[in-house]
């Protein structure tokens, strides 16, 4: 199956099995990936959903963003 150059909310939900409203939440938040907003409609880059993802890598749970980030 290809991905979508665009994706959906719904799209983007059914992938990663969280709730379109999750996605709505984040996007408030200022958390999750970047996204479009054209003419009403939010649209996910599949290289920015790639990003996130990457950026999202941890090697255990006790690892935290900053911390992740300083080793750098």
């Amino acid at each position: 199956m290809t991905q979508p150059a665009l994706w959906t909310q719904e799209q983007l939900a059914q992938h990663w099995l969280v709730s379109e409203g999750t996605l709505e939440r984040w996007r408030c938040e200022g958390i999750g990936p970047v996204f479009l907003k054209i003419r009403g409609n939010v649209r996910y880059r599949t290289s920015d959903i790639m990003a996130f993802e990457a950026q999202s890598l941890r090697k255990s749970t006790s690892e935290s963003l900053n911390t992740r980030n300083k080793r750098r």
